[in-house]
């Protein structure tokens, strides 16, 4: 998934998060992160994007693409395989040598870096015609000062035109208790159940219940639409559109996850 790392735990009853912006690293566990591909499902997952990021970032012409938020490296491969030339990063480095194994059994070799967004310069100093920050990763950033921070960081390693496509879960929906996913986007595995454990205005606990009867929380800051779509414009982003999974027009209590397609000045 992302970076920073979400907090995560095998308990039921969790205590409500510390939101200590600093700890990050070792938060996604071994045997969540081996199960993560498991819950995407790569075959079910292309079918529901339909390319739909390849078409955005050609009909903006990039060619250099850094994927932010690599996790195991479902879009950071996809996008290679489609000609992009990629570097992949994620705060996670149980995340990073698992996107290069899957880079690796697919024939294909990028750059792959553990990387703090707030600190994007130090392991990135190149320049991208676009960033992709997608899985809804940008949410475990739960104070606004390092949300602000991460947006620069990626404005900053965007060529003059740059694209960023960022997203999130529809927190909109899930923060007036109308949680749903129809299991065709982005999260595509049968073998979990997600639901959300809590949700309040700073705080997204979600649920993964697996068939062997384990379970696994992950926290994040449910940010709403149209808050991203503010700190994009302030960011110093010219224009900012939504989709919502996948559509430009949506139903904005029904869809999944809330796409942000912002372009650098």
């Amino acid at each position: 998934m992302t970076t920073p790392t979400p907090r995560t735990s095998d308990a039921p009853g969790l205590a409500r998060a510390t939101r200590d912006a600093e700890d990050f690293e070792g938060q996604y566990v071994s045997k969540l992160v081996d199960r993560w591909d498991q819950l995407i499902d790569w075959d079910r997952r292309r079918t529901g994007e339909q390319d739909f990021f390849a078409e955005l970032l050609r009909e903006a012409e990039a060619g250099r693409v850094l994927d932010v938020a690599a996790g195991t490296g479902y879009h950071a491969v996809t996008l290679a395989q489609q000609g992009f030339d990629v570097t992949a990063a994620d705060g996670s480095a149980e995340m990073i040598a698992r996107t290069r194994r899957n880079a690796e059994r697919r024939g294909l070799s990028f750059p792959a870096v553990q990387a703090d967004w707030r600190k994007l310069g130090e392991h990135i100093d190149q320049r991208y015609d676009a960033v992709v920050c997608l899985g809804s990763s940008l949410p475990h950033l739960f104070q606004e000062t390092d949300r602000r921070a991460a947006l620069a960081a990626f404005y900053e390693a965007l060529n003059p035109g740059g694209m960023l496509i960022v997203d999130h879960r529809n927190f909109d929906a899930i923060r007036q208790h109308r949680y749903s996913s129809s299991g065709n986007y982005y999260y595509c595995g049968t073998g979990a159940n997600v639901s959300v454990a809590h949700i309040d205005d700073q705080l997204c606990r979600f649920q993964y219940d697996f068939a062997d009867g384990s379970t696994h929380h992950l926290e994040v800051y449910p940010i709403l639409s149209d808050e991203l779509s503010a700190l994009l414009i302030d960011t110093g982003f010219d224009t900012v559109q939504q989709f919502g999974d996948f559509q430009e027009s949506y139903d904005a209590d029904a869809v999944d996850f809330v796409i942000h397609v912002a372009r650098k000045q």
